[in-house]
């Protein structure tokens, strides 16, 4: 039986040294992907969610580096041999660049940027199959038009041909799918994959990653704002604050009971069928802080509404476990 455990982020922590100071992007952060199933990312934007994708794959932008902690990836069934701290690896070596890619793939945020505009979209999904398989040339083309065909593609042995700036969003979005899922990865990481798309093309995207899941049995890191989006697709949430999770658990749990102020700030913050006509939206004060100016003890306690003077400012709550899979960062529940 196949461990379900199939990537664990523990004290992850990564810093950018610049000539202005030290910016601690990620300050310890934990995370659990499983086998076949959805975890989403949420928080404000320089919560750090981008960062830990690229950290996850090493591929930090310069000065960025990891300075502690582990990523445990199991490869294999839950063998002791099978698991490999990509930490630990040169990410230019080619171990690191087997996993990227072929193991663990990446849905950028933006594919208008992300595609290169001088090579067209079977050129780039060529170069991945070559990279991690030895398939004969007519193999790859094959492979790549049926890559294109199963994300919905319309005409996939032309659109192969086609430059990133020739299709439109819904299809540029499909087709760095199709990238991340030529090689089938166990894990996709997913970031902000429904961004600047509209309601229906939004729908189609998402329902294609759960297909494709269902399909592949693949795990799938969610990285988002959109908790509606998390609503539908995730099987568990991780909340994240200045580079730490503050809250983590079942959706089901994290949008019926949440516990940390900033989780309700979140969800409070969301559009409801039952508000009154012309009733404004709660918003939470304040915005994160600068990386330079980073506040003492919870990080969020500036901002709270239940802040505890003499204690909040002090220190940073440890990890307190509701249930078995629900925990929560909080002097409310220490």
């Amino acid at each position: 039986m196949k461990n379900e455990q199939l990537l664990s982020v523990r004290n992850l922590k990564t810093h950018f040294p610049l000539d202005e100071g030290n910016v601690i992007a990620l300050d310890g952060v934990d995370l659990d992907i499983k086998r076949g199933k959805t975890l989403a990312v949420v928080g404000e934007s320089g919560c750090g969610k981008s960062v830990t994708a690229r950290s996850i794959l090493r591929i930090l932008d310069r000065p960025g580096e990891i300075v502690d902690g582990e990523i445990l990836f199991n490869k294999g069934d839950g063998a002791a041999d099978a698991v490999i701290d990509i930490v630990s690896l040169d990410p230019n070596g080619s171990e690191m660049r087997n996993i990227r890619g072929g193991e663990i793939g990446l849905i950028f945020q933006e594919p208008m940027t992300s595609f290169s505009p001088v090579h067209t979209i079977g050129k780039q999904l060529s170069e991945a199959v070559r990279l991690h398989t030895d398939l004969e040339k007519n193999e790859v083309r094959d492979l790549c038009v049926k890559s294109l065909e199963r994300v919905g593609i319309p005409f996939p042995e032309e659109r192969i041909n086609s430059y990133a700036f020739e299709l439109s969003g819904g299809l540029r979005q499909r087709a760095m799918i199709a990238l991340a899922l030529v090689c089938n990865p166990t894990i996709i990481i997913a970031d902000e994959p429904t961004t600047a798309l509209d309601v229906t093309t939004q729908a189609q995207i998402l329902r294609l990653l759960k297909d494709l899941q269902s399909e592949n049995g693949m795990a799938i890191m969610l990285i988002t704002h959109n908790l509606g989006v998390v609503a539908e697709m995730a099987d568990e949430v991780a909340v994240m604050y200045l580079g730490k999770v503050i809250e983590s658990g079942p959706v089901d749990e994290i949008f019926h009971d949440p516990k940390h102020p900033y989780t309700q700030a979140l969800l409070k913050s969301i559009p409801s069928v039952t508000s009154e006509v012309g009733e404004r939206l709660e918003s939470i004060s304040g915005a994160v802080p600068h990386p330079y100016s980073r506040p003492t003890g919870c990080s969020f306690h500036p901002r709270c509404d239940q802040y505890m003077a003499g204690k909040c400012e002090v220190e940073f709550p440890a990890v307190s476990n509701i249930n078995e899979r629900h925990t929560v960062s909080c002097f409310l529940y220490s």
